[in-house]
C-alpha cells in the first residue's frame, strides 16, 4: 500500500492585515516627516546687487516665490495664476500665520509682475519680503 499525502487541515493561516497596516503606517510616517526639497528654477538670472546684505541664516519657514522674465509666478517649480498663488498665500497664512517671502526675480522680469507678488503679499499682511540677488558674476 502506497503512502498517502496528507493535507495541512490544521485550519492555521497568517492574518496579513497588521502587517500591511504597519507598512503603511511607516510609509506615511517617511512621506510625511520627509525633507521636501527645494526645487529653485535654474533659468532664472538674478539681478546684481553689490552692496547688498548677504542673508547669513535663513528662516526655515521661508517661502521662495520665483519671478521669471516672462512675468510667470511660481513655488517649488509649480507655475501659478496670479488668483491661485493668491489662495495658496491665504492657505498657507491661515495654517501658519505670518512667514517670510523671498522672491527671486529675473533679471529681465518686468517691475509690474514682481510688484503683484509683493502686492498679494501686503494684502495677506507679509510683510517680511527679502529679495535674492547676486553680489558677483561667477566666472565660467
Amino acid at each position: 500500500m502506497g503512502r498517502q499525502k496528507r493535507s495541512n487541515t490544521t485550519g492555521c493561516t497568517v492574518d496579513m492585515t497588521p502587517m500591511i497596516d504597519v507598512v503603511f503606517q511607516l510609509i506615511i510616517f517617511f512621506i510625511v516627516t520627509m525633507k521636501m526639497e527645494q526645487s529653485i528654477n535654474m533659468d532664472i538670472r538674478l539681478a546684481k546687487a553689490e552692496h547688498g546684505p548677504m542673508i547669513e541664516e535663513e528662516d526655515p519657514r521661508t517661502m521662495v516665490v520665483e519671478v521669471d522674465k516672462r512675468g510667470w509666478i511660481s513655488v517649488h517649480g509649480a507655475q501659478l495664476s496670479r488668483s491661485k498663488f493668491t489662495k495658496v498665500m491665504v492657505s498657507r497664512a491661515k495654517r501658519h500665520g505670518r512667514f517670510p517671502v523671498l522672491i527671486r526675480a529675473d533679471r529681465g522680469a518686468e517691475h509690474k509682475d514682481v510688484r503683484a507678488v509683493m502686492d498679494i503679499c501686503s494684502k495677506i499682511g507679509i510683510w517680511r519680503i527679502n529679495f535674492a540677488a547676486i553680489k558677483q558674476e561667477v566666472a565660467k
